[in-house]
């Protein structure tokens, strides 16, 4: 296992610091930012213990979701962050989770943040497949999925209990070029 950081040409993928504290809390406190996250809106000391459970892991324990800071390279500000987990029976198959705060959407980080993710587990971890399970009604999720060459493989009606109702999700792959 290791520190990860990836860089890209504006940002930098990094463990998340107690710095982050306050704008990540802002965004992920924010109903409409999580109600695709599969986790519930934070508040601040549920933010703060989740940034100090995240601070010091490391990269490449298969079945252990990580979260990293998405920062910006030049100010190291917060932009947003993301997930990273290694599946548990086969290392070579990764899943990526990206959350962008609002004030930063639209401005392609999700794109660079995903790029910079992808090539790093292609390249030097050598995963063969990252897989992406993606709410049904994401639309802006699977937009950028499709411009990322992802491939729809399934759809699972009603796979999950959210709000008070099922929710269906669509499964995206992308293989490793040869």
């Amino acid at each position: 296992m290791k520190i990860l950081l990836i860089e890209t040409e504006k940002l930098r993928i990094r463990n998340l610091v107690p710095e982050d504290l306050v704008i990540f809390h802002q965004y992920r406190s924010n109903a409409e930012v999580m109600k695709y996250q599969g986790m519930d809106v934070m508040d601040l000391a549920k933010a703060e213990a989740f940034i100090e459970n995240q601070k010091d892991k490391l990269f490449g324990k298969p079945g252990e979701w990580v979260q990293y800071a998405i920062a910006d390279k030049l100010t190291d500000n917060l932009l947003g962050d993301c997930a990273i987990k290694l599946d548990a029976h086969e290392p070579r198959i990764a899943e990526i989770g990206i959350t962008i705060a609002p004030e930063n959407q639209r401005k392609g980080y999700a794109k660079q943040a995903f790029t910079g993710i992808l090539t790093f587990l292609f390249n030097k971890e050598n995963v063969h497949r990252v897989v992406e399970l993606v709410a049904a009604k994401n639309v802006a999720s699977i937009q950028l999925l499709h411009s990322m060459g992802f491939k729809k493989e399934g759809y699972f009606r009603e796979s999950y209990f959210d709000n008070g109702q099922w929710e269906s999700e669509f499964q995206y792959a992308l293989l490793k070029k040869k």
